[in-house]
């Protein structure tokens, strides 16, 4: 039988086999077993799938008849065994998703707000990112200071917040907008105030001004950091922090240096960090500067500003975070790791890298671990298709909806607590970007026509998002192991039970999840993932 929606099935041992399935269903509806303490979750499932499902409800649809045996697989749910809370997903503020949303009307802004960071009426994304000074996805290169300012006399956080002439680079000069005023402060204080709203912003430092620096190969790309500049950039930093606080947006987390193993080989803003060097750079001076202001609370890391170590490429970043873990004077600034997915893309091939997130959590059980940032390049002619099929990236071939929920659910299964992807919001061309490092996004904006275009990636976040709330806790989900299947569970703090499942195969698959006496069944279609919602009735 193909089952499209959960149905409670509870062992009765005084029905007899002879009995026809139709009326089985009916006495077990009204049951005639002792009621367990479960049995009373509503079920609501949604799949996103090749076949064109996007976040569908499929709860109540009916049962179709003629169709072909279907592979079954059971799983087991327990509650009681829990893992790491959980921070929150998205994906992030960049000058590039501001400008973008500077270009569409402003009910239609609105609306691909809410649709982003509404819990009800959309994504309700609930962990960030954005850039301190100018990243890749800015219109040009800035920083928060004039040239030389060594007292930071000058600081100022306008440039997040003065909007665009429309001139800055070829890539958007002649394109209408329609709120020149707007920019990333304004689009996260109006995020904010979209209904429901609940996010954490994790700030992270691309490049420190180009006269901080040595052996840059542009403005703000490649060297590193003056030695006798790391106590001002450590200022600098707080400043940053300081100055957001002024304007209503605390800031959950901060990592120093988005990518520090970039010095040598970026085409953007870059700045070079060794483990040791990351290392000297927080114990003796941003630690302490953060501390000094206000910002960081050493006796209760998770109550101020938390530092996240890296902010780089998942592959290496035990090594990286080894110095700085292993001196306790370091380590005390720390709250965790934030790493990235890259490594040549290569992910599938090398498990998703699962050893080494699970070492990281297994060596440093009491620091945080966040996925800070994963991306693709677009394919402007099939921004939809190409999610479903090999694309070609900037370092190989892959099927990005899968790469995807591989990589998520396996960071998740191994200790990571929350996941963001990278700009929130690019062009249909995957825009601007002024070095032609062109990405795809949740949410893709035809600026000259204002079609906005919610992407599988959209979807696909949303399944976790959506349901897997803030300080949720990862459970247990063991069962059978099978190729191309691949699943995580959480339990929310309001006790609803969450189970997502992805099938990469391209047959259906036929679940049981047994929970304690009672057992949901569900049928998963090829391509497909699937979020299933338990919620009990009686909270």
């Amino acid at each position: 039988m193909k089952l499209n929606s959960f149905k409670k099935i509870e062992n009765n041992s005084h029905i007899k086999a002879t009995v026809l399935y139709a009326f089985i269903i009916y006495i077990l509806t009204i049951g005639c077993t002792p009621k367990s303490p479960h049995q009373n979750y509503t079920t609501n499932i949604y799949q996103t799938s090749q076949a064109g499902d996007n976040l569908k409800l499929i709860t109540n649809e009916k049962t179709k008849t003629n169709t072909l045996p279907v592979k079954k697989v059971t799983l087991e749910l327990l509650p009681n065994e829990e893992f790491q809370k959980y921070i929150g997903f998205g994906a992030s503020f960049t000058e590039s998703s501001a400008w973008n949303l500077a270009t569409i009307p402003v009910e239609l802004r609105k609306e691909v707000l809410t649709k982003m960071f509404s819990p009800t009426e959309g994504a309700g994304f609930t962990l960030t990112r954005t850039h301190i000074n100018s990243s890749d996805y800015s219109n040009n290169h800035y920083t928060y200071i004039e040239e030389g300012d060594e007292d930071l006399s000058t600081f100022s956080i306008y440039e997040d917040i003065r909007g665009f002439t429309g001139d800055e680079n070829d890539q958007v000069r002649g394109i209408e907008l329609v709120e020149p005023s707007y920019d990333i402060i304004p689009m996260i204080i109006e995020a904010s105030g979209i209904p429901g709203a609940d996010f954490k912003i994790i700030a992270s430092a691309w490049s420190p001004p180009s006269w901080m620096k040595s052996g840059e190969t542009a403005e703000m790309t490649n060297g590193s950091l003056l030695p006798k500049y790391y106590g001002l950039w450590a200022k600098y930093l707080s400043k940053y922090v300081s100055a957001y606080a002024e304007k209503g947006i605390t800031l959950w987390g901060m990592t120093p240096q988005n990518e520090p193993l970039h010095y040598h080989d970026a085409a953007w803003d870059s700045n070079g960090f060794t483990p040791e060097q990351g290392r000297t750079f927080l114990r003796d001076y941003l630690g302490p500067q953060l501390v000094k202001d206000g910002h960081l609370n050493l006796n209760d890391l998770d109550a101020g500003l938390r530092v996240l170590l890296y902010d780089h490429n998942k592959s290496t970043m035990i090594d990286y975070v080894k110095p700085t873990y292993n001196d306790p004077e370091a380590s005390k600034y720390a709250w965790g790791t934030a790493f990235h997915w890259y490594t040549n893309s290569k992910l599938k091939e090398n498990n998703y890298y699962a050893d080494e997130v699970n070492k990281l959590q297994q060596n440093w059980p009491n620091k945080g671990i966040i996925h800070s940032e994963s991306s693709i390049d677009i394919d402007a002619n099939d921004p939809i298709g190409q999610y479903w099929r090999a694309s070609t990236d900037y370092a190989g071939t892959f099927v990005p909806f899968e790469t995807y929920a591989y990589d998520i659910i396996t960071d998740l299964n191994n200790g990571t607590q929350g996941y963001v992807e990278w700009c929130s919001i690019l062009s249909n061309e995957g825009k601007p970007n002024p070095y032609n490092n062109f990405n795809s996004a949740p949410v893709l904006i035809n600026p000259n026509t204002d079609e906005v275009i919610y992407t599988p990636l959209y979807y696909l976040l949303s399944h976790f998002s959506k349901f897997i709330r803030p300080n949720a806790h990862r459970i247990t989900l063991k069962g059978d192991k099978t190729e191309g299947l691949i699943y995580t569970a959480a339990k929310n703090t309001d006790g609803s039970i969450v189970i997502v499942v992805y099938n990469n195969n391209n047959e259906a698959y036929e679940i049981s999840i047994a929970l304690e006496a009672d057992t949901y069944a569900t049928q998963i279609a090829p391509r497909a993932i699937q979020t299933i919602h338990l919620k009990n009735k009686a909270l």
